[in-house]
């Protein structure tokens, strides 16, 4: 049979521009114009500092076995019965001293969605009304199911996916792409699905955070005697179980030298927000600042995390705060953070540069 019979009666399904419907029969559900939908997806967020609140987001993010692989009759009671019930208070204490309080909402939450604002008018003035591109998290809201569903339904039938994250980790960006693939197994009419690949050495992203760390420089009275790189860690395990995230971050530190046209002794990778008992990537940015000032005598240092696509409580809280007091505790004097690209038009630009590859033989 041709692509052009159709069975008893039905319209071609594949028809679906503008003039569709016009074709339909009355009974049959109707048709959108064809769309292309770019989903870029966050870790998540509470939806508030509260106790239960942080207990919901926190048991949720904590559950993943992608994120704590131990088995769950030995995890899941320690989660449940200690961690669930302290760890929200903490963590709610943390939240609250960086909540946009005008919003509601966290500064991930924020800035995500300034981000999504800035990619959509890209993408209208690049592709028209083509492409529709929104924005879901991991964990908490919305929901990456939520964010499919509302796609397909405004008639997307190309979906690219996009993890908001430079560097590929099986916590980060493994366990969003499964996110995405459930939603789509419940899709009647799945649309076709593209997932973009890590950024970690795309030459826009790499000048982007050069030009912020440029920026952040040019407003200081001395230049700092250390510009400290750090990344979120993971266990050392998962780096000889094969996971590429470190070696990622050690390639997107040497090209960011290369552009800036530093010295190696100018810059240092580090990694934070250590979890558990075991060893985890090393150095610790919270004990190498320490260390810095104490051992090398450097007082002033910079602080940039590119891991993060948005300032979020590792940065906003744990850098500027936990961090920052080590290296003061140790002798440090000056102290700078550098934030995250956010939604700065240099990066705005190197994300649409991901999308319009990855969206190539989709569109025009």
């Amino acid at each position: 049979m041709s692509n052009t019979e159709q069975i008893d009666g039905a319209p071609d399904m594949l028809d679906t521009n503008a003039t569709a419907n016009t074709h339909l029969p009355a009974e049959h559900p109707g048709v959108k114009p064809r769309k292309v939908g770019v989903l870029l997806a966050n870790l998540g967020t509470p939806d508030n500092y509260d106790y239960w609140s942080m207990r919901r987001y926190l048991n949720e993010f904590l559950s993943d076995r992608r994120v704590i692989d131990y088995a769950p009759w030995k995890w899941q009671p320690l989660l449940q019965l200690i961690i669930l019930t302290k760890r929200p208070f903490t963590s709610g204490a943390a939240y609250k001293s960086i909540w946009n309080h005008a919003q509601g909402e966290s500064p991930l939450m924020t800035i995500t969605k300034d981000q999504t604002a800035a990619l959509s008018e890209w993408a209208t003035a690049r592709y028209g009304g083509e492409v529709i591109v929104d924005f879901c998290m991991r964990y908490g809201n919305p929901s990456t199911e939520s964010k499919v569903r509302a796609l397909v339904e405004q008639g997307c039938d190309r979906v690219l996916f996009f993890p908001l994250y430079p560097h590929y980790a099986g916590a980060t960006s493994a366990t969003a792409n499964d996110q995405f693939f459930r939603a789509l197994m419940k899709e009647t009419w799945q649309p076709v699905a593209r997932v973009a690949a890590p950024y970690f050495d795309e030459p826009a992203y790499i000048d982007a955070l050069a030009q912020s760390v440029e920026a952040g420089y040019a407003k200081l009275d001395a230049k700092p005697d250390l510009l400290i790189v750090s990344y979120h860690g993971m266990p050392k395990r998962y780096l000889m179980q094969g996971d590429p995230y470190h070696c990622q971050c050690q390639k997107t530190t040497r090209l960011l030298k290369e552009r800036l046209g530093w010295e190696d002794s100018a810059i240092r990778t580090t990694f934070q927000s250590v979890f558990g008992p075991e060893e985890w990537l090393k150095p610790y940015t919270v004990e190498e600042v320490a260390r810095v000032a104490a051992e090398e005598g450097k007082k002033n240092i910079a602080v940039i995390a590119p891991a993060f696509s948005a300032d979020c409580i590792e940065t906003l809280e744990e850098i500027q705060e936990e961090i920052c007091e080590s290296f003061e505790e140790a002798g440090g004097e000056k102290f700078t953070y550098i934030p995250c690209l956010n939604d700065a038009p240099a990066h705005i630009e190197a994300l649409g540069k991901v999308i319009e590859d990855n969206l190539s033989g989709w569109i025009k």
